[in-house]
C-alpha cells in the first residue's frame, strides 16, 4: 500500500507545480490556493507512505527523482519548456542514486 501512497504524493505535488505555472509564479491569486492544496495533500500522501512503513529515504528519494521527471516531461509538453540532453542525462543520474539508495535499504 506505501507505493500507492506514493503514487498519490508524486501524482499531486506534480500537479501543484503545473498549477504554479499556469499561475504565472503566483500572480494569478486565484491559482495559489489551488497549488497550496496540490501540495498539501501531497505531503499528506507522503505521510501515509511513511506509516505504511516505506524508509523515509526511499520515499523522499523516489518522491523527488520521479517528480523531478514527470515535471520536466510535463513542462516540455504542456508548455513546451527545453528538454536537452544534458538534462534527460541530470535525470538518469537522479534515477540511478534514487534505485541505488533501494537497493541499500534492504
Amino acid at each position: 500500500m506505501s507505493w500507492v501512497f506514493l503514487a498519490g504524493a508524486i501524482a499531486f505535488e506534480v500537479a501543484a507545480t503545473a498549477v504554479l505555472r499556469v499561475s504565472d509564479g503566483g500572480r494569478r491569486r486565484r491559482l495559489v490556493p489551488v497549488v497550496g492544496a496540490g501540495y498539501l495533500v501531497s505531503f499528506g500522501f507522503l505521510a501515509l507512505t511513511l506509516r505504511a512503513g516505506m524508509p523515509v529515504g526511499v520515499a523522499y528519494g523516489v518522491w523527488s527523482a520521479v517528480g523531478i521527471a514527470l515535471t520536466a516531461l510535463l513542462a516540455r509538453a504542456v508548455f513546451g519548456d527545453r528538454l536537452t540532453r544534458t538534462m534527460l542525462l541530470g535525470i538518469a543520474l537522479i534515477a540511478a542514486g534514487v534505485l541505488l539508495v533501494e537497493l541499500g535499504a534492504h
